[in-house]
């Protein structure tokens, strides 16, 4: 196989200064769990080239300083005096540092102040497997993506919170007037989070049971209550008829701030169960989410949206032929390969194996055959050395529906299904709509 692509095949990095002894024994371990979460563990134990990699690396990049390298940096510059402000006085100020420190070192206040003044993004202790540490930084990489948009749905006025506030943090703020049909309005537009006045709770206090108790109703979603007064009675029965949340009104930017701070959380728990982590793509689960709050928005606007559905030709035979690890770095090329042709409101996911779903906004049936045909002669042409010497190349094929014929995400995938058995059938490496 050749590796050499190894900046297109795994993006994000995350850098890790550590003892001589730490890289030998955890090297190769390390890669291979990184790489299952799709970014590449990049390994040092000489402070300049740390440096430098620092100075070079991606924005998105992570940098790992294994505290107990300050010992090694002592022995080679023959200065017994260096201390931790010696080593942070080092290290690039502009980028994220994840530091891995003893249980005894943890147990230092001041040192862990020091870490905070030090651009810490992150600390743990140690000893810590090579599994969990790799998963801790991929919850980091996830939560550094590119925001995503957060819907919250308020009763009544927005007039309690800053608005512009919210918008800078990508949180869309809906009013609904009507508290008798705000749980079809809740069933509609999906929002992470629904906002009660406690004026309205008192006149329909059975209102949030009627929003949780729908089937369609997200089980994620939040339903906060917005008090303007102290009354301990009231804030009891809210939590017993199942809000999730209090919350006292009280000056704008502060009320603002705690629900920014509330929302950053769901994201980021929302994230990470919606993502398939050898790809860093949408699982099926988060991609049925978003696509359902597409194809509302898409109706609502008057855009015409295209599915298609995207399946490796003779997947089997490439993981029994050149083995399950060669499959997974097929894969993850195609992901790269098909992210690269998405639109800022396209949506790209894998459903599992093989498979993966596109939903591409504001396109018709020309313009998305198009974009489906050049991935698959771009992904056609990339070339794979399963051994020296040996280079092979692969195909897709896919299967595409759109609205307005279809109106549902269900609806479309079934389409889109039908057309991708039709091209595999016809041949494979082609794309029928």
């Amino acid at each position: 196989m050749d590796l050499q692509d190894s900046d297109l095949l795994y993006p994000r990095k995350a850098y890790v200064l550590a003892q001589t002894f730490f890289i030998q024994d955890n090297q190769e371990e390390l890669a291979l769990h990184a790489h299952k979460y799709d970014f590449d563990v990049l390994l040092f134990d000489q402070m300049v080239d740390f440096q430098q990699a620092a100075l070079t690396a991606d924005e998105d990049a992570l940098f790992v300083v294994d505290l107990d390298i300050l010992s090694s940096l002592q022995k080679i510059d023959g200065n017994k005096t260096l201390f931790l402000r010696d080593l942070f006085a080092q290290l690039p100020p502009h980028r994220r540092y994840v530091y891995l420190q003893t249980e005894k070192q943890s147990s230092r206040f001041l040192l862990q102040q020091m870490l905070v003044e030090s651009n810490c993004l992150a600390y743990a202790d140690k000893p810590i497997a090579n599994e969990k540490l790799v998963e801790k930084l991929f919850n980091l990489f996830a939560q550094a993506r590119r925001e995503v948009v957060s819907h919250v749905l308020i009763l009544g006025s927005t007039r309690a919170f800053d608005l512009r506030m919210l918008e800078e943090r990508h949180i869309k703020v809906i009013e609904h007037a009507d508290a008798h049909t705000l749980h079809k309005e809740a069933r509609r537009i999906r929002p992470d989070m629904i906002i009660i006045p406690e004026k309205q709770y008192r006149q329909t206090e059975s209102i949030v049971q009627i929003i949780k108790r729908n089937m369609e109703a997200d089980p994620s979603m939040e339903v906060v209550l917005l008090m303007q007064s102290n009354d301990v009675v009231l804030a009891r029965r809210a939590v017993a008829d199942g809000f999730d949340l209090l919350l006292l009104e009280k000056e704008s930017d502060i009320l603002s701030q705690q629900l920014i701070n509330r929302l950053r959380k769901f994201r980021l728990n929302k994230e990470l169960i919606s993502r398939d982590r050898a790809t860093g793509l949408l699982n099926k689960i988060g991609f049925q989410v978003r696509a359902h709050e597409a194809i509302v928005q898409a109706a609502a606007e008057g855009k015409q949206l295209g599915m298609a559905i995207v399946d490796i030709d003779k997947f089997k035979t490439i993981n029994d032929t050149w083995g399950h690890y060669f499959g997974d770095i097929v894969i993850k090329r195609l992901s790269l390969t098909l992210e690269s042709y998405m639109h800022e409101n396209d949506l790209l996911s894998r459903f599992g194996g093989e498979e993966f779903v596109m939903l591409l906004w504001d396109t018709d049936q020309a313009g998305l055959l198009k974009r489906v045909n050049a991935m698959r002669h771009a992904f056609g042409a990339i070339p794979f050395e399963v051994a020296p010497g040996d280079i092979r190349h692969f195909s897709f094929s896919a299967g595409a529906a759109f609205t307005p014929h279809y109106t549902t995400e269900n609806t479309l995938f079934l389409q889109a299904d039908a057309m991708l058995y039709q091209a595999k059938q016809g041949g494979r490496n082609r794309v029928c709509s």
